[in-house]
Order: structure tokens, then C-alpha cells, then sequence
């Protein structure tokens, strides 16, 4: 049984459908990538996948669940970090902690013990204004690794970041999850970005958007910046190009 799945996912906004017939299963510790040029579904079936948006027609699982239309048991993290610019890093980070009833003092201290492991030890203190882009997101990652589930959703995370800034933040988050155990769906419309990431990809195109391909990727992570130099790296990205409709 998959860690979490969807079937047959249908979505629409008045009289245009949005997304149509998408499933997909993730399994423990895989880190799936949803690939498709921008306007084609993508953040509506995350917003299904986290239970912000009941679809028409489908269901999705956690664990054989069904959680369909329930927020908050799958970690959501949207593009923007939505850090409270009023509260220093820490204080962001621990306040899932504090929703779920624990206690202030302890919430913290667990909250420390884990700023080393997000890039983050020295900047307890420091509010959202006084962070790099690339820590901002450090944050609200580890906010929303706080949720204390073991899946984690990710709108484009990465999108702002400079390139390499980006490149540092996708070796470090790889190396997150697997020390966290966290199982990871996140959306990206850069093929470079899915290629280095995923284990798996779906491929999102048409209108309404559905999957029309998915493609293995079973090499080991971190992959190198040696490995976008191989023939089969430039392989892959010519056909990942051409499933959704890129012309190279």
C-alpha cells in the first residue's frame, strides 16, 4: 500500500475543469516531482493533495485513509514562505508546535534542538527581514516539517532562490528528508529542478491538465553537477521536454 495516493482527481472552477482524472501514489522516503508548464493544474491538485480543496470526483489517501477535503494532515508549503514578519525565526518555526497545544518552553526547546540540522543555528533570533532568501525558506520548511507528519507538499519551493542558491537547497533538503524521514511531493515547472530532485515524475500537460507520462529516475541522490553533463542526463531532459511539449 502506498504512504499517500490520490484516484481519479477531478477539479473545476465554475464551467472550466481544471485538472481531470490525475492519480498518483507516493511511497516511504520517495521524493515525487510534478512537472508541467505554468496554467496547467498544478497548484489546484496540490491544494486537493493537502485538503484546502475538496475536488469534484476522487479521493485521496493517507495510510489507506481517506483525508479528502482535510487540511492539515499532509505538511503544505506554498511558494511564498509566509513567515510572520513579527516573530523571530524560532518563534515561526515552533508555532505548529504551540496550535497543537504544547507548551511554550517546551515547544521551544524542541524547536532548538533542531535549528542545526535546518541550516539555521545562530539565527534563532533573527526575524523574517533579516534572513537570505534562501534561509526564509530554511524556515518555513522546518515550520512546516513541525506539523509532525511525514509528508510534506512543496509548491515550488525553490523558485525564487538565485541559481545557486538553489542548487545548495536542493542537495540540503534531500538531506532533510532523509534524516527526518520525510516523503515529499513537490511541483516545479523547471526541468532541472525535477531532474535533480525526483525519483519519480509525472508529467502534468493539456487542458484541463492530466498526467500523460511518468518517467523513473533511479539514480543516487545527491546528484552531482557532473551528472547534468552525462548523455543520459541530456537524454532525459530531451524527453522530459518533449512530453510536455518543448520544442530542442
Amino acid at each position: 500500500m502506498s504512504l499517500f495516493c490520490c484516484e481519479d482527481i477531478c477539479k473545476s472552477y465554475g464551467d472550466q475543469i481544471v485538472v481531470r482524472d490525475i492519480s498518483l501514489h507516493l511511497q516511504s522516503g520517495e521524493t515525487l516531482g510534478l512537472l508541467g508548464v505554468s496554467g496547467v493544474g498544478k497548484t489546484t491538485l496540490m491544494a486537493v493533495l493537502a485538503g484546502v480543496e475538496r475536488p469534484d470526483r476522487g479521493r485521496v489517501l493517507l495510510q489507506g485513509e481517506d483525508i479528502t477535503g482535510i487540511p492539515g494532515r499532509v505538511g503544505y508549503m506554498l511558494q511564498k514562505d509566509l513567515l510572520l514578519p513579527f516573530k523571530t525565526a524560532l518563534d515561526n518555526i515552533y508555532l505548529p508546535l504551540i496550535l497543537k497545544g504544547m507548551k511554550k518552553a517546551e515547544a521551544r526547546q524542541r524547536a532548538l534542538e533542531q535549528m542545526e540540522l535546518f541550516g539555521l543555528a545562530g539565527s534563532e533570533d533573527k526575524y523574517p527581514y533579516q534572513l537570505s532568501g534562501g534561509m526564509r525558506q530554511r524556515a518555513a520548511l522546518a515550520r512546516t516539517h513541525f506539523l509532525g507528519t511525514k509528508v510534506i507538499l512543496l509548491d515550488e519551493p525553490f523558485a525564487a532562490l538565485d541559481a545557486i542558491t538553489k542548487g545548495e537547497m536542493h542537495d540540503w533538503y534531500l538531506d532533510v528528508a532523509a534524516k527526518t524521514g520525510l516523503s515529499t511531493i513537490f511541483i516545479t515547472h523547471d526541468v532541472d529542478e525535477a531532474l535533480t530532485l525526483s525519483d519519480r515524475l509525472y508529467i502534468i500537460a493539456g487542458t484541463p491538465g492530466s498526467i500523460t507520462s511518468q518517467i523513473d529516475l533511479p539514480y543516487p541522490h545527491p546528484r552531482s553537477a557532473e551528472f547534468a553533463l552525462t548523455e543520459k542526463y541530456l537524454q532525459l531532459k530531451r524527453e522530459v521536454l518533449g512530453h510536455i511539449g518543448i520544442k530542442n
